[in-house]
């Protein structure tokens, strides 16, 4: 047999600079304006900085592997840094477009590939983050997904732009340059058909958009509405009241910033048993704040009470009543454009009159019998909240008849746009792809434009449909002006594809088709990097049906293949649910049976000489349970291994910045992890449990000790040593237990953990003899008092005494009992350089208590007192009293250690840069 192990190292089996990578990661959460994530919304894209960075390593020549041209160690290293320097600029979003920089990688790349540049194929392409980044790399992009909603999102971003690169637009309005670049033509189309749509919907249907009276307290006059705030309403339960309906308030607070404070107050009248409502402009306390924000709730669950009774309104009650179909609705207030910026007013007659008359028209009835006729999900499907319990079982449900009329008119328009395109003289082709983004456009406005859609009192925005995972009940929703200039108006999201396609590289090779992943035939040479779905998380194909009817209806006729199902694909999506194969273990065999076998479609695929990266996300309710050998990364690794991969490597990538998780008090897993894989040597041996664990003692603490050296975060140590040591399991073709049965992943992903507890907890004995006791006692005790004697035992241990201990400046001892003082009881004035007893554990706390309270600067000068000697030390301590945190349960103190690794390296950067300045041992900062 033929081995495959002949073959060069990348750059990502060896080292990446994974702290740039997940910082310009976590920034790109808060890039909105041309980014590609605005063209339309999707679940769960991988960002794409990490991307980006992630194909260029995975193509690029670790320089180990070229001992010709870098003979020794510091050539190596040298010329890893030059590499991880284009990586640290690449993965910067101002240098999306930076074309110098581009051409500098993709030249890196011809360098590692034979002169050229490989295709890249996505099989899981999704919200289209890899197809897209492998594009602007220069690297011809081909990407599928079994999802009509994700396919469409794919060729909306790589495969239409580059077919109308640098050309002008059509419209017979002023052009808005003299050159166009890229897609700049196409979208300056989409913005000029999209305002073209919006000024002859306002022609047709404005008048249910009325501008509204402003009161006199505001200067009269007329004005603009924002939103309308509906409550829903249900029948009140107590007899006495006849049927009578009452509003289900969850908050009545519509604004609670300062200077602009907004509460509805009803106004009861019990002998008539009616109610209004009145806006109070009141400034509350705080206790009034809360009550405020409760609504009509009973303050259990979704329960409510009666606005004239008082009595429970029970949420079995609800629910029967809302799938009886007799759940109504009430206007509570609008929002307003004024002047002096929003202000809120309470309804009026008008108003709900006006929002009414929509149900005249037929159009919400042929809409609801017809593509809006969908089942909306059950929570059997999802996990983020549904809506259908409450009898909003369909997706036309979800839209109030001014809404459905609204964008019907909308969707219509999109097709006579089309027509305009043509009759200006537009090929075909090109006004199809202009009907994609308007259809685009009105599929984005659905997301702040139905009744799931809420009001943040808290910010006075929208909160959109999906704010999650899921549809859950909205108590009162936020009915947006469409045409109005403010967020949920037809203006927005037109604006915003329109600089997402400016953005995207328009150049190239970008195909993206319908196929199960199990199908797909690879281009000759393809490289592989996919982001599968993980397991049970997301149902993808249950949320996107919500979209999916108002693509199909713009749509069907330029795309019918993609289109011409009543609803998105469900029996082959590879997601657990027990509910659709017949409980949890079918399920699970379900999702590891199909995912083998895209597994080997990919290994089959794919060539030897480039890995195949996987990004797996992680469910982290689900690890926090069951740790990293949790049953969705088993079964996930399963089916990778049976493909005949082999793990080589593994990386966390996290989008949340360490200061926001210091922030939150939260210590996150990382948010995905790639794996990096190869195939399996066809020679591969058979080995026992015994040498499986001989094998895993020898090689992962030198590879934990690089991970280390690399500052991989606590939080994320499990996660990456999951890499080499899964690294030794998946390279043999079994592992045989005692019974000659081959050993299971999950059990393999423990043992992998227990020696990485090992390791970490073996680094105890490389500490100073105090530290060491300090270690113990945390372990034991955490900061609560303990007897003396057993503080005198632990501490003779080491060779030690209390009394050192507490002369060191760890413990308090008093009364027979000793106690480790925490942070904020150590002395203010400490110095290590004047320590005459200076311990490790010192050193770690005081940099903690720096870091948190006085900042990264600060911290830095510390660190630099401390000295490089020391500094290590410091580090290992962190790592190892994470660990026992977590074991102690201790999440807060857990974050502390956490995230001082998480900026180590920034830390000692600025600490490199300060120099002394002489005896008095002030510091400046070079930065």
């Amino acid at each position: 047999m033929t081995s495959r192990n002949n073959y060069k190292k990348k750059l990502i089996e060896v080292a990446i600079p994974l702290e740039a990578i997940n910082a310009a990661s976590a920034r790109e959460k808060s890039i909105r304006h041309g980014h590609p994530s605005t063209l339309h919304l999707w679940w769960a894209r991988r960002p794409l900085a990490a991307c980006r960075a992630v194909l260029f390593a995975q193509l690029v020549d670790d320089p180990s592997s070229h001992p010709e041209t870098f003979p020794t160690p510091d050539a190596v290293e040298q010329e890893r840094k030059r590499l991880f320097g284009i990586i640290e600029d690449l993965v910067r979003w101002e240098n999306s477009t930076n074309e110098e920089l581009l051409e500098q990688a993709r030249e890196e790349i011809r360098k590692s590939c034979g002169g050229k540049l490989p295709p890249i194929y996505d099989p899981f392409s999704g919200g289209g983050s890899i197809p897209l980044e492998a594009q602007r790399l220069g690297l011809p992009a081909y990407g599928s997904d079994l999802n009509p909603v994700a396919v469409m999102i794919g060729k909306a971003m790589i495969e239409l732009p580059p077919q109308f690169a640098d050309m002008p637009p059509t419209h017979p309005g002023p052009k808005s340059r003299q050159f166009y670049r890229k897609a700049e033509g196409l979208a300056e189309d989409v913005k000029f058909y999209g305002e073209w749509i919006r000024d002859r919907a306002w022609e047709r249907i404005g008048h249910l958009y009325p501008q509204v009276n402003l009161p006199n307290e505001y200067g009269g006059g007329k004005a603009t509405v924002i939103a309308w705030i509906w409550s829903r309403t249900v029948a009140s339960p107590d007899p006495a009241l006849r049927g009578i309906h009452v509003p289900l308030i969850s908050s009545f607070v519509l604004s609670e910033r300062p200077g602009n404070v907004a509460v509805v107050k009803p106004v009861i009248d019990p002998e008539a048993l009616q109610y209004s409502l009145e806006i109070s402009r009141d400034a509350l306390s705080s206790a009034d704040l809360t009550a405020a924000k409760n609504g009509t709730r009973s303050g259990k669950a979704e329960d409510f009470l009666c606005l004239f009774s008082k009595t429970t309104i029970q949420r079995s009650y609800i629910r029967d009543e809302g799938r009886a179909g007799r759940l109504s609705a009430k206007l509570l207030a609008a929002v307003v454009e004024a002047k002096g910026g929003r202000i809120y007013i309470p309804a009026d007659r008008d108003m709900e009159e006006t929002a009414l008359s929509a149900s005249q028209s037929d159009i919400p009835k042929r809409a609801r019998e017809g593509f809006l006729s969908g089942k909306t999900p059950t929570r059997a499907m999802i996990t983020g909240g549904v809506c259908s319990a409450y009898g909003l079982e369909t997706w036309g449900d979800l839209f109030t008849d001014r809404q459905v009329v609204a964008l019907s008119t909308f969707s219509d328009l999109v097709k006579e746009a089309r027509a305009e395109l043509i009759s200006a003289g537009a090929r075909e082709e090109y006004a199809n792809a202009v009907s994609v983004y308007l259809a685009f456009a009105i599929s984005k406005l659905t997301n702040l434009g139905s009744t799931a859609t809420g009001w943040m009192g808290d910010r006075g925005a929208f909160r959109e449909t999906f704010a999650r995972q899921g549809i859950p009940m909205v108590w009162d929703f936020a009915e947006a002006n469409f045409f109005s200039s403010s967020g949920g108006n037809l203006d927005t999201p037109v604006d915003k594809i329109s600089s997402a396609i400016a953005a995207f590289p328009a150049r190239g090779i970008g195909k993206v088709a319908q196929i199960n992943a199990e199908d797909v035939i690879y281009p000759e040479g393809a490289v592989v990097s996919t982001d599968p779905p993980y397991y049970n998380n997301i149902v993808y194909s249950v949320l996107s049906d919500y979209f999916y009817a108002w693509l199909k209806l713009n749509l069907v006729a330029i795309y019918p293949d993609l289109f011409g199902s009543i609803a998105t694909p469900k029996t082959e999506e590879l997601v657990a649910v027990p509910q659709r194969h017949g409980g949890v273990d079918a399920a699970e065999q379900f999702f590891l049976s199909g995912m083998s076998r895209a597994m080997a479609a990919m290994e089959n695929g794919s060539g030897p000489e480039i890995p195949t990266t996987i990004y797996y996300a992680f469910k982290q309710s689900e690890v926090a349970v069951e740790g990293v050998s949790s049953t969705g990364w088993a079964a996930f690794l399963s089916a990778v291994l049976a493909a005949g991969f082999v793990i080589k490597g593994t990386w966390p990538i996290r989008t949340e910045s360490p200061g926001r998780l210091i922030a939150k008090g939260k210590n996150a897993l990382a948010n995905s992890v790639v794996l990096v894989c190869r195939k399996r040597d066809a020679s591969a041996d058979v080995i026992t449990r015994a040498e499986f664990i001989r094998l895993l003692k020898r090689e992962l603490p030198p590879a934990i000790g690089e991970l280390q050296a690399a500052n991989i975060a606590p939080a994320d140590m499990p996660q990456s040593a999951i890499g080499p040591g899964m690294g030794v399991f998946s390279r043999y073709k079994a592992v045989l237990e005692s019974d000659d049965s081959p050993m299971s992943v999950k059990t393999a992903l423990q043992l992998i953990n227990k020696e990485l507890d090992e390791y970490l907890g073996g680094i105890q004995g490389e500490f100073d003899a105090d530290t060491r006791f300090a270690v113990t006692w945390f372990e034991q005790h955490g900061t609560k008092a303990g007897d003396y004697g057993s503080a005198n035992s632990i501490a003779q241990a080491r060779g030690i005494s209390v009394e050192s201990v507490k002369h060191a400046g760890i413990v308090e001892s008093s009364a027979g009992k000793v106690r480790i003082l925490v942070r904020d009881e150590l002395d203010s004035g400490w110095d290590p350089a004047s320590d005459g007893h200076l311990t490790v554990w010192e050193c770690c706390q005081h940099l903690i208590r720096a870091l948190e309270a006085e900042g990264e600067h600060n911290a830095a000068l510390l660190l630099k007192k401390i000295g490089p000697e020391k500094a290590d030390a410091v580090k290992d301590l962190a790592y190892c009293l994470y660990g026992i945190c977590e074991k102690r349960s201790e999440a807060k103190e857990a974050t502390s250690y956490n995230a001082l690794i998480a900026v180590w390296t920034e830390l000692t950067r600025q600490a490199a840069a300060i120099h002394d300045t002489g005896g008095d041992r002030q510091t400046r900062l070079d930065l």
